[in-house]
């Protein structure tokens, strides 16, 4: 399903949850409070992940809407999307549910997946036996 959403969002979540799991391996072991570390960190990553479907689903909502309506309902999603992750962090910070700052570090986990994406695209194209040809013959870069 989310491959027809936008074709480089499965690759997007996967990158994500690896950015997750390599920052959960190499920090727990330094940290005393192992349970507020984790909790922090995999709550941001799963609202990071939220926010690449959210993306990927406006993207696609607004493909058959003026540039003008297209620009404003974009406009209004980012707040609203920014909004929901304040107030995210807020809730994590004032009832304790997790570390913030591994909160903030689990959200930046949305960039450090789009940095991984095209070399979990050629990942996933590899296991599941798919053949992009909207690269070409080099390749998708």
């Amino acid at each position: 399903m989310l491959r027809r959403i936008n074709q480089a969002l499965p690759g997007l979540i996967v990158g994500i949850i690896a950015f997750g799991a390599a920052v959960q391996l190499s920090g727990v072991w330094f940290v005393s409070d192992k349970l507020r570390y984790s909790t922090g960190l995999w709550m941001g990553i799963a609202v990071a992940c939220g926010m690449a479907v959210h993306m990927a689903v406006i993207l696609y909502d607004v493909m058959d809407l003026t540039e003008k309506g297209a620009r404003s309902r974009v406009t209004l999603q980012y707040m609203l999307r920014y909004a929901a992750v304040a107030i995210a962090f807020f809730l994590t910070a004032y009832f304790r549910l997790g570390n913030p700052v591994t909160f903030f570090i689990g959200v930046m986990g949305l960039k450090a997946g789009a940095y991984l994406q095209p070399l979990t695209h050629k990942i996933i194209s590899k296991l599941t036996g798919e053949n992009d040809e909207s690269c070409g013959e080099s390749g998708c870069e």
